[in-house]
Parts: C-alpha cells; structure tokens; sequence
C-alpha cells in the first residue's frame, strides 16, 4: 500500500514532469499552474499544494535539471575509461545537447527568478563542482575556476550561436557545436597546469 508521503512524492514529480512537459512545448508563458495540473490529470487545487505559485515550481525545474546535468558530469568523471580530455569534452557536450534539445529549460536554468535570485545559481552549485574537478585534472586546483568560467561561457556562446543558427552561416567554413568543443578541449588539454 502507497502511503500519503509516497503518494505526495509521486503527485509532486508529475506535477514537476507535466510543467517540464509545457515548458519544452511553449516556454515559460506555457507553464501555468492550472496547466500543469491538467496535464498531470490531478485536482485543480494539487499544484497549490506543492507549489505556491509559478515561481516556485519553474525554481523546483530548474533545479531538477541542474541535478540531472549534476549526475552526468558526475558519472564522467568517475568512469575510469574516460580521459580527462573526454571527461570535458562529455561536459561541454551535455551542456549544449541540454540547450539544443530542451532550450527553454537551459534557458530557465540560467535565469535569476524574481523572488530569490540566487535560487538556480544554488542549485548549480553541485554540477559546477563536478565540473571544476574536471577542469583541475587538465589545469591545476590553481586555474580551474579561471578556465572553468571560460569553458562554461564558451559552451554557452555556442549553444547561443547554434540555437540562432548563425554558427551554419558561410562565414565560419560549416563548423559545428562538436568541432568548437574540440577546439577548446584540445587548448585546455594541451595547456600545462601552473603551481
């Protein structure tokens, strides 16, 4: 038998999957919270239960997909047949993949919502660390916030470019995402660590 915690749990995460589910389809306007609940086939008083208001549930997104890109960084980096130079490479890839595939969400998780700023900055904190330890393997504890800031930038111009579809314009010789993340992998990996 599901008991009421269980039950609350599994409302919750249909709830979170239904406005996952409308933020890809039509972006934030699209995620409202009557929406969410006819799209997860509950009462319409049960997102209000869960969440206080929009805000609230596009925060509890966002950091459910900094959790999931978390967990992928993470696994890369603990796969002993990964090169360090791979493990970056995965990063950087997941990265982009996230705001090609989902580009509302990646959109979201790089937001500072209104009501607490600093909420998604938080909740990516994990995948950040994660991502430094990557970095330092290939740099140095001593520079890899420096070079950290400059990839996680770096993927997101990308992306930004390949989203607006001006990295397929002429003038950059057909370049794709994957050979710009080569590119940089390359120049970290072939950069010596300093003190």
């Amino acid at each position: 038998m599901t008991s009421r915690a269980e039950s609350a749990a599994a409302t919750r995460q249909a709830l979170l999957d239904a406005a996952a589910e409308l933020l890809d389809d039509g972006g934030l306007e699209a995620v409202t919270l009557r929406a969410v609940g006819g799209r997860a086939g509950v009462t319409r008083g049960a997102p209000y239960r869960h969440f206080p208001d929009k805000e609230s549930l596009l925060i509890a997104i966002g950091t459910q997909a900094w959790d999931r890109l978390g967990d992928r960084i993470h696994a890369a980096r603990a796969d002993p047949e990964l090169s360090p130079a791979d493990r970056l490479r995965g990063g950087l890839t997941a990265l982009i993949g996230l705001a090609r595939t989902q580009p509302h969400l990646y959109q979201l998780m790089f937001s500072n919502p209104p009501g607490d700023p600093a909420a998604l900055a938080r909740a990516a904190q994990r995948s950040q660390i994660e991502f430094l330890a990557i970095v330092a393997e290939l740099v140095g504890e001593h520079d890899a916030r420096r070079y950290g800031a400059l990839l996680i930038s770096s993927a997101n111009g990308i992306a930004g470019m390949e989203a607006s579809s001006q990295l397929t314009d002429p003038k950059w010789g057909g370049l794709s995402a994957e050979d710009l993340v080569d590119t940089l992998v390359d120049l970290i990996a072939a950069r010596k660590p300093s003190g």
